[in-house]
């Protein structure tokens, strides 16, 4: 692993009885970089985070997160680290402050940082106005907010989250981004795992899993340039028929439906649409548009994996 890495993997596998549920992954995360683990659900993710954060131990392979031998001293990587799983810890008994004032006693956070520490978190999560509700009166969002907050107030080298946009309004998506981008900025780690390929593209590098392997690692932009195929975006008055006839039209090596546009991918890289487009007319359905387009990153992925597109709100569930 890179000397210069904050977060390091070789080999790292996990099985539960028989399953794989993570297979012999290997990558290493540069220090001051926004990481992001990004495939499905069933790819790993969980695992392999509650692996980073020594909660969970793997079956083999090796893990050093600041510097540290995770699978060997689980304990001392733990000061350098902030793990916030899906169903992070809130009390919804206690208020805002309530609830940061007792994860900097569980930090043993100084008495006398407390206060610029709780201001600063207080700014970039703009939750200052809500600081005496409940916890459980907050809204999806600004929960998630909090217990990003209550990670943060230790001031974390490195920061492990679990899909943390999962079950927030787009408004709230768009504000946690952000304050991700804020905190990379200010030099932490942050390895982020999601299923949404539109917050994949945020990311400075990203590894796509499925079923535990990694099948691509890269910065996103480059995953996009490499792809080796002609992209093409068709509109038609019957996308869902034009979608599954593409598939198995001349020329093309796979189609998919995103909203109301087919991506179809031709062979080689300078593939022809007009077989395709004959296969269209002759079923009766008409071509509105089509155009080359950059692949997305839920292009790669599909194009990688075979996975079929469900777009970036129809996920769900725990990887």
């Amino acid at each position: 692993m890179p000397v210069s890495a904050a977060v390091g993997v070789r080999g790292l596998t996990r099985r539960f009885g028989a399953h794989p549920a993570v297979d012999g992954l290997t990558f290493a995360v540069a220090a001051g970089t926004l990481f992001g683990l990004v495939g499905p659900d069933g790819a790993g993710k969980t695992t392999t985070l509650r692996m980073l954060a020594g909660v969970l131990r793997p079956t083999a392979g090796e893990i050093s997160v600041g510097g540290v031998d995770v699978v060997k001293d689980p304990e001392g990587s733990k000061h350098h680290v902030a793990y916030m799983p899906q169903r992070f810890g809130l009390y919804n008994d206690l208020t805002v402050r309530e609830n940061l004032d007792f994860y900097a006693d569980l930090y043993q956070v100084p008495k006398a940082d407390r206060p610029a520490r709780l201001e600063r978190l207080y700014r970039f999560s703009n939750l200052g106005p809500f600081a005496a509700r409940l916890a459980g009166r907050l809204s999806g969002g600004m929960k998630q907010k909090l217990a990003l907050s209550c990670a943060l107030v230790h001031q974390p080298e490195i920061l492990l989250l679990d899909e943390p946009t999962f079950g927030v309004d787009p408004i709230s998506r768009r504000d946690l981004w952000l304050i991700l981008h804020d905190m990379v900025g200010a030099g932490v780690t942050v390895v982020v795992s999601t299923a949404y390929m539109d917050e994949a593209e945020r990311c400075d590098t990203v590894a796509l899993l499925e079923r535990g392997r990694v099948v691509a690692l890269d910065t996103p932009e480059a995953l996009q340039r490499g792809l080796p195929v002609r992209m093409e975006a068709v509109r038609t008055a019957d996308p869902r028929r034009a979608a599954a006839l593409l598939a198995t039209a001349p020329g093309v090596r796979r189609a998919a439906l995103f909203g109301d546009v087919v991506h179809v991918s031709l062979e080689g890289g300078d593939g022809n649409f007009e077989p395709a487009g004959a296969a269209l007319a002759g079923a009766g359905i008409a071509v509105l548009d089509h155009h080359e387009i950059v692949p997305s990153l839920e292009d790669v992925f599909i194009e990688m994996t075979g996975a079929q597109a469900h777009g970036a709100a129809a996920h769900r569930g725990a990887a």
